[in-house]
């Protein structure tokens, strides 16, 4: 089968097809023939680092696509239209994905959108519900609104949470389609200080929950905008890693509570019972579109390269999807 390897850590000039064996299922996997696959920020970070999250050499970290074998005691039947995550190696023709984390796809959605529900929208779950406590009418900062992630956790927030919505993003498109998905106030961070649109809109009382994708240069504002008893939970550093001073009477101070997380790492058994409970909690709400997977381009899959351009150049509003078949 065809697959995406990286040659050395580097850039995305270090990306190349392959040939590489056809994974065998083992107890309780599918064999998925994989239609479609998507770009996230995990697999830039698996291509540039010697240190990488996840041992399988090809990269891709979710697909939609059809079962085609199922290994023993897997129940989902052959010929089933699914997404879900996998293990790596989800920027092949086939991947292996374990039984329990597979999502039938509902049948308004096609594979290339499907391809783009499970790392973003489960992420997005598990940061809002699972660590950050959403409750209703609470009000919620969500950063890089226009990203695959941003765009999943606004439409949560709304749809699921019943929370108000606050985002900031860089371009005007950008924040009109965050507004069209259902952020009640929109920040330009190029063009305003969102500390001070933050306190305007929440009466300067602060936000009750901040999703924070930026890190070391958003701190000082993202302390401004928290609430007291506020929940701040950080899901990445596209801002930078490192402080250089913190002052931590300033978190004591408004009693916050500061909760770092990854999905990728995690175990299996933790990704089983969060695409179980999301799948519960929200299928019915893409089959009557009230939730909708947001697909900024499709690229085919000898364009690998250009897709992962596309994404470290901040393009995208939604997800990056390789079309594989």
């Amino acid at each position: 089968m065809k697959a995406i390897t990286v040659k050395q850590p580097g850039g995305a000039d270090q990306l190349q097809i392959v040939a590489h064996a056809k994974p065998i299922p083992k107890d309780r996997e599918l064999l998925i023939k994989v239609r479609s696959a998507a770009v996230n920020r995990t697999d830039i970070v698996n291509r540039e680092s010697k240190s990488r999250y996840l041992q399988n050499p090809i990269l891709g970290v979710e697909v939609a696509g059809i079962v085609e074998q199922a290994g023993a005691n897997a129940k989902t039947p052959i010929g089933t239209r699914v997404m879900g995550l996998v293990n790596g190696g989800g920027y092949a023709e086939y991947a292996v994905m374990p039984d329990d984390r597979a999502m039938v796809i509902p049948e308004n959605l096609s594979f290339e959108e499907a391809a783009a529900i499970p790392e973003v929208f489960l992420t997005a779950y598990q940061t809002l519900f699972w660590i950050g406590q959403l409750h209703a009418d609470e009000t919620v900062l969500i950063h890089a609104g226009g990203s695959g992630v941003g765009t999943a956790t606004i439409q949560l927030a709304k749809q699921i949470g019943q929370a108000n919505v606050i985002t900031t993003a860089g371009s005007t498109q950008k924040l009109e389609f965050c507004r069209s998905l259902g952020a009640d106030v929109c920040v330009n961070y190029k063009e305003q200080h969102f500390d001070e649109e933050v306190l305007h809109a929440t009466n300067h009382q602060g936000v009750d929950l901040i999703l924070d994708f930026i890190g070391a240069s958003y701190w000082e504002k993202n302390l401004a905008s928290m609430k007291v008893d506020g929940r701040w939970v950080l899901i990445g550093v596209l801002g930078g890693a490192k402080i250089e001073a913190v002052n931590l009477m300033e978190l004591m101070s408004k009693r916050i509570q500061l909760t770092g997380t990854l999905l990728t790492p995690r175990s299996d058994a933790y990704k089983a019972a969060l695409t179980s409970e999301f799948s519960s909690k929200t299928l019915e709400y893409f089959r009557n579109n009230r939730l909708r997977p947001i697909v900024d381009h499709v690229f085919p899959f000898d364009e690998i390269r250009q897709a992962h351009e596309h994404m470290e150049h901040n393009k995208n509003i939604g997800k990056i999807i390789l079309k594989v078949d």
